[in-house]
């Protein structure tokens, strides 16, 4: 499977999942009480062009997972929220599986769980965050 496609269970490629979760990372951490993000943030944020994020944001906005004010401030929808709330969680996930179980340093299972957390299922995350919690550490929603 090539890394940008976008397979059956997942809705937006690769870039797009980045972008998505950028975006939901950002506005949790953010000071700004609306949920609103700049497109400058998402480019510092990913190491982008903001034309990259341009060009993201017109795809995201296609598929109805964001939208932008005409002060270009960047708001998820409510799908959008949803979605990228699943892959920050794969990541965490993923990255706790890395690094707790098998050892790797924590900046290797970061860039890691970000290339793992676009190509597996729902279930396959499922059973994964069912074995951390046996272990007894929780990923939050």
């Amino acid at each position: 499977m090539n890394n940008s496609s976008v397979s059956e269970e997942h809705a937006l490629s690769r870039a797009g999942e980045d972008y998505l979760e950028a975006i939901y990372r950002i506005s949790i951490e953010s000071a700004a009480s609306d949920g609103t993000v700049r497109s400058v943030d998402v480019a510092d944020h990913l190491g982008v062009s903001k034309a990259s994020v341009n060009k993201a944001l017109s795809t995201l906005k296609e598929s109805g997972m964001v939208a932008q004010t005409r002060y270009g401030r960047v708001s998820l929808t409510e799908e959008g929220r949803h979605y990228a709330a699943l892959v920050w969680r794969a990541h965490r996930a993923l990255r706790t599986f890395l690094e707790k179980d098998l050892g790797v340093e924590a900046e290797t299972a970061d860039m890691e769980a970000c290339l793992m957390e676009h190509a597996l299922s729902a279930s396959t995350m499922e059973r994964l965050i069912a074995y951390l919690e046996k272990q007894g550490i929780v990923v939050p929603e």
